[in-house]
């Protein structure tokens, strides 16, 4: 998985840098078809935002978050990531496969 980060409005320090790998590793474990992430920190006013849009087998998966804190607002993104690569995941697995064959025999 390629990572990459920016900053608008905002330097985006190795802290940061590292906080969002971290967290995005969550995501990976749960789908190991993610080919690149490109991620953006940006600040305008009061508000702190990410969004991120990552390059999957098949497509891309876009999610943003806003907080009044960078380090929430990574969070809430990661957490909205996860539910949409288990949903692309579930998506892409047969769950019908089993009924098919039992049908056959």
């Amino acid at each position: 998985m390629q990572l990459s980060v920016t900053g608008h409005h905002v330097e985006v320090t190795e802290a940061l840098r590292a906080y969002v790998q971290k967290k995005l590793d969550r995501v990976v474990r749960h789908f190991d078809q993610v080919i690149d992430v490109h991620c953006i920190l940006s600040v305008e006013k009061l508000r702190q935002k990410a969004e991120a849009v990552l390059k999957v087998g098949g497509g891309t998966i876009h999610a943003d978050a806003e907080s009044e804190n960078m380090y929430a607002a990574i969070d809430e993104l990661v957490d909205k990531l996860d539910r949409l690569v288990k949903k692309r995941k579930e998506k892409l697995t047969d769950h019908h496969a089993q009924e098919g064959r039992s049908a056959r025999q």
